[in-house]
């Protein structure tokens, strides 16, 4: 009787162990899921973030690079004449990888980096495994190159659905896109973008911007755009401040 006590004591102990690991883990599992989702997800699902807070004042340059090895330079030049150093920078880890001084100096002149995946394909167009497999080569280069906390996400080409914001969350990824397309990938004139932007930019917009070889006026433009948001009584901060708040506006996908 006493050894099937001694037996019966320890099966429970053992189930006991069992269920205590067990629930730690599935801890450990939830404190990770929960610690990766973006700030913009909902009740809802994972939305984009186009804009902040109106009211705040604070707008965000915000100057995509996939290609190109003449302009980047020069625009970082421009914005540090000017004044400028908290823009943000979405980046293809492809030209990073090709252009790490460039990035180094993005980072030294104060500026944020956010990623726009590797290859620049557009992910609506991928399937869910290619989609992960260019997020996480992305991730691999960022760290070879010292850049911690990589956490915005512009989707290449500016293309995005419900799947790719899902995906998006789960590697702790907050989806950034605009409020206001200067066009200057176009090229239709400085003044023209100019006027594109500086006409309709009101406090909380994030501003798109080019900062590739496609984007041949950008630079000369650069000086006025600034110039118009200090008149405009709006200081550039970036996206990450810019988004902070709890008001910021995000845009369902369907």
């Amino acid at each position: 009787m006493n050894n099937f006590y001694i037996m019966h004591m320890k099966n429970i102990k053992q189930i006991l162990i069992i269920v205590i690991a067990a629930l730690f883990t599935a801890g450990i599992l939830y404190i990770e899921n929960v610690l990766q989702f973006p700030v913009f997800s909902t009740a809802d699902g994972p939305k984009a973030i186009f804009r902040g807070e109106e009211k705040e004042n604070k707008v965000s340059l915000t100057f995509d690079i996939s290609w190109g090895d003449e302009k980047a330079a020069p625009i970082l030049e421009t914005l540090k004449k000017n004044g400028v150093t908290n823009a943000t920078f979405f980046l293809s880890a492809a030209w990073a990888e090709r252009h790490p001084e460039i990035v180094k100096q993005i980072v030294k002149d104060g500026h944020q980096i956010g990623s726009m995946g590797y290859a620049y394909k557009n992910y609506t167009s991928l399937e869910a495994t290619e989609i992960r497999r260019d997020l996480l080569m992305a991730q691999d280069v960022f760290k070879e190159l010292g850049l911690k906390d990589v956490k915005l996400l512009r989707p290449p080409t500016g293309n995005f659905n419900q799947e790719i914001l899902t995906i998006a969350e789960r590697y702790g990824y907050t989806v950034v896109h605009y409020s206001v397309d200067s066009d200057d990938w176009t090229n239709p004139g400085v003044s023209e973008i100019v006027k594109n932007l500086n006409d309709s930019v009101q406090g909380g917009d994030i501003i798109l911007l080019h900062a590739s070889d496609s984007a041949k006026q950008t630079q000369k433009a650069l000086p006025q755009i600034v110039e118009g948001l200090k008149q405009k009584g709006l200081k550039n901060v970036s996206v990450a401040e810019l988004i902070a708040n709890a008001n910021a506006k995000s845009t369902e996908v369907k």
